[in-house]
């Protein structure tokens, strides 16, 4: 797996648009097509993905804390976006694309700096136009559980 540090190296519309949503991820976690940049700079990787479902492997740093030193709920909402959205992506069929049209999150218990997390997005409902996922956050080792999310997602058929 390999992230883009360049506009260059992202996939274009038409490679994307060549392979279903699920086929994309595996292509992304075999490294055949580079992960997005933001996964670096959050920290985050895809540990695994199947039809339905999508688990990220992450880790909290310095750089991801608020002003009081705890991880910034935006962390928790990026990885959660992330796994409940890929959810979605998996049951794309080719030829279409989707984006993130709402998504909640409710944190359950503050992750420390440097714990190994698992954030998994499991999908709710795939139909023509619509996605619903749903996610959590838990700690790699003890399975503590540290969030909660549910997402909504537009399904667009391109080609």
């Amino acid at each position: 797996m390999f992230t883009a540090t360049s506009p260059d190296q992202m996939p274009d519309l038409d490679t994307m648009l060549s392979m279903s949503g699920l086929e994309f991820m595996q292509a992304m976690r075999d490294g055949q097509v580079s992960r997005p940049p933001i996964s670096a700079f959050m920290n985050y990787a895809l540990e695994s993905v199947e039809a339905g479902k999508v688990v990220f492997r992450g880790t909290p740093a310095f750089e991801h804390t608020n002003p009081a030193g705890g991880v910034h709920g935006g962390w928790y909402g990026t990885l959660l976006d992330s796994c409940m959205s890929c959810a979605v992506m998996t049951m794309t069929p080719k030829g279409s694309v989707y984006t993130t049209l709402e998504y909640k999150v409710n944190l359950t218990g503050a992750i420390p700096v440097g714990a190994a997390i698992l954030a998994t997005g499991i999908i709710d409902h795939a139909g023509r136009s619509t996605g619903v996922a749903h996610g959590e956050i838990r700690d790699a080792n003890s399975g503590k559980l540290y969030a909660t999310g549910s997402a909504t997602c537009l399904i667009m058929k391109l080609r």
